[in-house]
């Protein structure tokens, strides 16, 4: 096997099956490129369009690398969602009003969660992506969803930025064919509440969600009440390269050692990441995508999605890197002048100038960030899996 480093540095050398045995697929649709979310948002930048314009950039994403999402059908969507939810959605987005009973209701229509033009297909595509991940990986490749991880959606109502829950229909698909169990890891900085919710106490479905404490929706603590096949390792602010390795190279990796899974899904949120204006974890782009990779070797079938990230360096070098990654492509290779100009381009109204780290703009692997394992961190992870094995 060939080892998982990055032009000779890594945190922890990986041996990844999805790196040299798996072809990788990457998904999109053509509504991932328009413009979306408005303005004084978050999301106001074009995330999906500019990773994939800097892999491009970078020569490691063609034309043959992309499957196109098909987008469900509104009987799809009722498999994880109300038919009065989805019908409401699309008539506020096709009609753009939204009464004051559908804002209360459903929790759209409002400042996290707003209506804009394209918004149903949008978020249907973030459905058929994920049906479409789960098919390729389920035909032998590693498939890498980045519009994807909308992992907060509920089944009646928006919640978090996300209208549907696509990760719960790739790990549908996936139990379909019976590729169970599986195994959901979700290391985006904010609780995987809503794929907990909808798969709370099936336990052909195992959830892992790696967090930090104190940030919305302000679940998966330790003294939550958590169903009997989730794991919730809510950590302190500040998480570093050296403990994220500690994670999931040790409990983790056993853990999955033990249940077998036959498919992994993972949402790989980059808001983990150091330099992101909604949390305070402190990650290298390094230890991130060695996190990501050593999961995808957790089990023969492998979905890697997207989630939260609202930086638009570190997001689009975090899931460009990553990218590289799982196709085998050098993610610390010098920037192409192209790559250059566009990460020269970005702005954002969440980062100041001053705050801008000069290697966001000269390469697309951060310096690597360890430090100490601090024992709250071994404390939670150890509890939180504990926890389970008693259940």
């Amino acid at each position: 096997m060939r080892k998982c480093l990055f032009s000779g540095v890594a945190i922890t050398e990986v041996e990844s099956r999805a790196l040299t045995g798996r072809k990788a697929a990457f998904i999109d649709h053509p509504v991932f490129s328009s413009a979306a979310w408005g303005s004084m948002h978050p999301l106001a930048f074009a995330r999906q369009a500019n990773v994939r314009r800097l892999a491009a950039d970078m020569g490691w994403l063609g034309t043959d690398d992309v499957i196109e999402a098909a987008l469900p059908t509104r009987e799809t969507l009722l498999r994880f969602h109300d038919p009065d939810y989805v019908d409401a959605l699309a008539e506020a987005v096709s009609s753009g009003l939204v009464s004051p009973a559908a804002r209360e209701r459903y929790a759209f229509g409002t400042m996290e969660n707003p209506i804009f033009p394209d918004l149903f297909t949008r978020a249907a595509a973030t459905v058929g992506g994920s049906i479409a991940a789960a098919r390729a990986a389920l035909g032998g490749m590693v498939a890498f969803h980045p519009a994807g991880g909308t992992h907060h959606g509920k089944r009646d109502r928006a919640s978090g930025f996300c209208y549907f829950n696509d990760p719960a229909f790739a790990i549908a698909t996936l139990l379909d064919a019976g590729a169970a169990p599986v195994l959901y890891l979700d290391i985006d900085a904010h609780h995987g509440d809503g794929v907990e919710q909808l798969f709370a106490g099936d336990m052909r479905v195992r959830t892992v969600s790696i967090h930090e404490e104190g940030r919305w929706p302000h679940s998966g603590l330790p003294d939550s009440v958590t169903p009997p096949n989730a794991i919730n390792i809510a950590v302190p602010r500040g998480l570093n390269d050296s403990e994220l390795a500690w994670i999931v190279d040790g409990p983790l990796a056993d853990f999955a050692h033990r249940l077998a899974p036959q498919s992994i899904v993972i949402t790989a949120g980059a808001d983990c990441l150091a330099g992101d204006p909604l949390s305070a974890m402190a990650l290298s782009n390094r230890a991130f995508w060695n996190a990501v990779t050593t999961a995808c070797t957790f089990a023969p079938h492998a979905v890697v999605l997207g989630g939260g990230g609202y930086n638009p360096w570190t997001v689009s070098r975090g899931w460009a890197g990553l990218w590289a990654c799982l196709s085998g492509n050098d993610p610390a290779a010098p920037l192409t002048v192209d790559a250059a100009a566009l990460l020269a381009s970005f702005e954002s109204d969440l980062v100041d100038s001053d705050e801008v780290d000069p290697q966001w703009l000269t390469s697309i692997a951060d310096a690597p960030m360890p430090g100490e394992v601090r024992d709250a961190v071994k404390a939670r992870t150890e509890a939180a899996f504990s926890a389970l094995a008693r259940s």
